[in-house]
C-alpha cells in the first residue's frame, strides 16, 4: 500500500475535503446557470425540475417526503409542487396511508417534460472529457456519499 492509498489524518482530510466542496460549489453554480438557461426555453425552474425528477424517479410522494429527500422545507417544495401542478405536470392522489397528506403524482405531460430535459442533460453529461473510468466514478461517489453523511440527519441518501 502506497502513501496515497492509505487513509489520510484529520488535519489532511480536512484540507483535501475543502478542494472537493469548493469544486462542488463551482459544479453547482455553473449547472445551476446551464439549468436556468434551458428555462427560459421550457418554462421548468430548478425548484420543479427536482419535483418532476423524484416523481419521475420514486413514483408519488407525499410533499413531506419530497422535502426530506431534497433536504429543503415543506414550504418551498409545495410552492413547486404548486408550480408544477398548475402547469398540469403533477396531481394530487389520495392517500391510502394518510388521509390529510395526499400522493403527488406526475402528469403524462410531466413525464414528457422531465423526459425531455433528462434527454439534453444527458447529451451535455455525454460530453464530459477526461477518459473517466467506472472505478473513478464510483470512487467519487463514495467520497461525496461520504461528505454527505456529515450533514446527514436521517435523509435517505
Amino acid at each position: 500500500m502506497n502513501d496515497s492509498d492509505k487513509p489520510l489524518s484529520p488535519d489532511d482530510l480536512g484540507d483535501r475535503v475543502s478542494e472537493v466542496f469548493d469544486l462542488i460549489g463551482a459544479l453547482y453554480r455553473r449547472g445551476l446557470r446551464k439549468l436556468e438557461q434551458a428555462e427560459a426555453v421550457e418554462g421548468v425552474s430548478v425548484g420543479v425540475r427536482s419535483v418532476l425528477v423524484l416523481l419521475h424517479r420514486y413514483g408519488p410522494m407525499t410533499v413531506p417526503q419530497m422535502a426530506r429527500v431534497m433536504a429543503l422545507t415543506r414550504q418551498f417544495v409545495q410552492r413547486m409542487v404548486n408550480d408544477a401542478a398548475a402547469r398540469d405536470w403533477v396531481e394530487a392522489i389520495p392517500n391510502p396511508a394518510h388521509q390529510r397528506s395526499s400522493l403527488i403524482r406526475i402528469t403524462g405531460d410531466g413525464e414528457a417534460v422531465i423526459t425531455a430535459i433528462l434527454a439534453r442533460e444527458h447529451a451535455l453529461n455525454r460530453q464530459v472529457g477526461g477518459e473517466l473510468t467506472e472505478a473513478e466514478l464510483r470512487a467519487c461517489v463514495r467520497v461525496l456519499k461520504q461528505m454527505l453523511k456529515t450533514f446527514d440527519h436521517g435523509d435517505p441518501y
